[in-house]
């Protein structure tokens, strides 16, 4: 929970040191584009229209997202149709915010900090896609203007993954990612699935947005977003082209440049080759670490772009590319970041289950690549507890996506996580005809079904620990006190999860009950701890216990 909670911190200093800078250069040159403030039409609570443009919400609650026009045009248009979505994942953010960061002398504080960090972040992103965020912010919160200005509240806020990511390793939440074609796929074309497992709290991953957009300038793309980013993490563009992103290890940034997922955003709406997409990815200057998979239709095959504050590098194979959290070019070979990172983390362990899971299915189709995406055991079929971060699906998924780049068909998993029906998308047939956005049933047989385990009671055991667990952090914390039946609850729920012994062993701990303590950590030792410093800060309280027991 520690890395969650400091997201939060982290977002809210960001945010507060917006407030502070006024400097018109961050504010993007609007009137060189033609542009009317937009008309929404609202024709039910699940379809929004404006004159070209539209908002629905599918029977699987996903949120498909029509804007096309110019920079101006598609920002005002996009923050136009979902402004109650905006609204309320702005309410997400800032509830968190407050209650984490309560103390408004700290928050004073540290955005004098930000201010200086964040002055040059405008500087880095371009032209275009400031002009598009300063229309969507035009539709944010009137509520929390005394924050921010609504302009600069969002520009910064397109950097706060990238600088949680860098100061609290957000990296540790592992993306999965994998491109086969030739022999690897039934019928030999590019094949891609993904895990974005980047949690920002339930809320955060409620109103799922795939959006398609068709800009004036370069290829129209679809991505799968949120409510006020402009921004790309998993996207796929007319031409065949796909990009997702997988976080590396850095070091913390020491001034912010340009976020991770405008550099993707341009090389999706900007590049159809390998070639052009490496170009956009080389003249940007980042801030932290991130590995960018990408596919070409056209050139058949997809790489690695891993690129950092000071290093780049592409990786490729033949028919086969797996990405986690480490980086594999020769750029960082000897790179002490990334052999940490390899040594420390869960990146290793889940890049080994899916060779493993390759191994078993050597030529994979689209529902093959869902039930790896989805898959929940560790290596050798191991039960290693729900949740836990090993796993290739680890239960917390913001979405997953499946890209078939040649046929220019993409899948999206609807909720819970990526458990629910994956929605079948043809970008031919959107682009060609958007209308057909919003009667797209023909193209649902293509859906892939929902994840039986849905339908588990294990499943539903694994809802009820999640709420168990915030009752036990509570507990650590001295807040409440557990009864010896609420422990042996919260442990029966997950029983294959090393924290459901390491929580009690630290609630106990804390309580000076140190033989008790010293018996849940010694169970938690015999389960597949997800990192290094995890069984390290076990370890550490068993050697405490052993000094207070003499």
């Amino acid at each position: 929970m520690m890395f969650r909670n400091l997201f939060y911190c982290l977002f809210a200093l960001l945010l507060c040191s917006c407030g502070i800078s006024k400097s018109i250069k961050h504010k993007p040159e609007i009137s060189k584009y033609d542009y009317k403030i937009p008309t929404v039409i609202k024709h039910s609570d699940s379809l929004f229209t404006t004159k070209n443009n539209s908002l629905l919400q599918n029977k699987f609650g996903q949120w498909e997202l029509y804007v096309s026009g110019n920079p101006m045009e598609i920002g005002l248009n996009t923050g136009a149709l979902y402004e109650p979505l905006y609204h309320y994942q702005e309410e997400v953010f800032f509830e968190k915010v407050e209650e984490l960061v309560p103390s408004k002398f700290k928050q004073t504080m540290l955005r004098q900090f930000l201010k200086w960090y964040n002055r040059k972040m405008y500087l880095h992103i371009p032209e275009e896609y400031k002009t598009e965020i300063y229309g969507i912010s035009q539709y944010a919160s009137d509520k929390y203007n005394y924050i921010a200005p609504k302009y600069l509240r969002n520009l910064y806020l397109h950097g706060a993954h990238d600088i949680g990511h860098a100061m609290q390793d957000l990296a540790l939440v592992g993306c999965s990612s994998l491109a086969l074609w030739g022999n690897y796929t039934q019928d030999g074309k590019l094949l891609l699935g993904r895990n974005f497992d980047f949690y920002a709290g339930d809320k955060f991953a409620e109103n799922k947005i795939i959006a398609f957009v068709k800009p004036t300038q370069g290829y129209p793309f679809a991505s799968v977003t949120w409510a006020g980013m402009a921004g790309v993490v998993s996207g796929m563009n007319i031409a065949g082209l796909t990009i997702t992103l997988n976080a590396g290890k850095s070091d913390i940034p020491l001034v912010a440049k340009t976020p991770i997922s405008i550099v993707a955003r341009e090389i999706l709406q900007y590049a159809e080759t390998i070639e052009q997409a490496i170009a956009i990815a080389k003249k940007r200057a980042v801030f932290v670490s991130e590995a960018l998979m990408v596919s070409s239709a056209k050139d058949k095959k997809a790489v690695l772009i891993e690129v950092s504050p000071d290093n780049f590098g592409v990786f490729e194979m033949a028919n086969k590319l797996i990405c986690t959290n480490h980086f594999r070019s020769k750029a960082y070979a000897e790179d002490e970041n990334n052999k940490k990172h390899i040594i420390e983390s869960h990146s290793q362990y889940r890049f080994d289950k899916i060779e493993e899971i390759l191994r078993k299915n050597p030529v994979m189709n689209p529902q093959k690549i869902a039930d790896l995406l989805r898959n929940k055991e560790g290596i050798a079929d191991q039960k290693i507890g729900y949740g836990n971060e090993k796993a290739l699906n680890q239960l917390l998924a913001h979405h997953a996506v499946i890209f078939q780049p040649e046929d220019l068909l993409m899948w999206v998993s609807s909720n819970p996580y990526q458990l629910g029906e994956f929605v079948a998308y043809d970008l031919k047939e959107i682009f060609l005809n958007k209308k057909k956005i919003l009667t797209s049933q023909h193209i649902r047989k293509l859906n892939i079904a929902k994840d039986d385990f849905l339908d588990s009671v294990q499943y539903q055991n694994y809802e009820l620990f999640r709420k168990e667990d915030r009752r036990v952090t509570k507990a650590i914390l001295g807040e409440i006190n557990l009864s010896p039946a609420a422990i042996q609850h919260y442990q029966d729920l997950n029983p294959e999860y090393w924290k459901v012994y390491s929580n009690i062993g630290r609630y106990y701990f804390e309580k000076g009950y140190y033989k008790a303590a010293q018996i849940e950590f010694n169970k938690a030792l015999t389960k597949e701890i997800t990192t290094l410093p995890d069984r390290e800060t076990i370890e550490r309280y068993l050697h405490k216990i052993d000094r207070k027991l003499r």
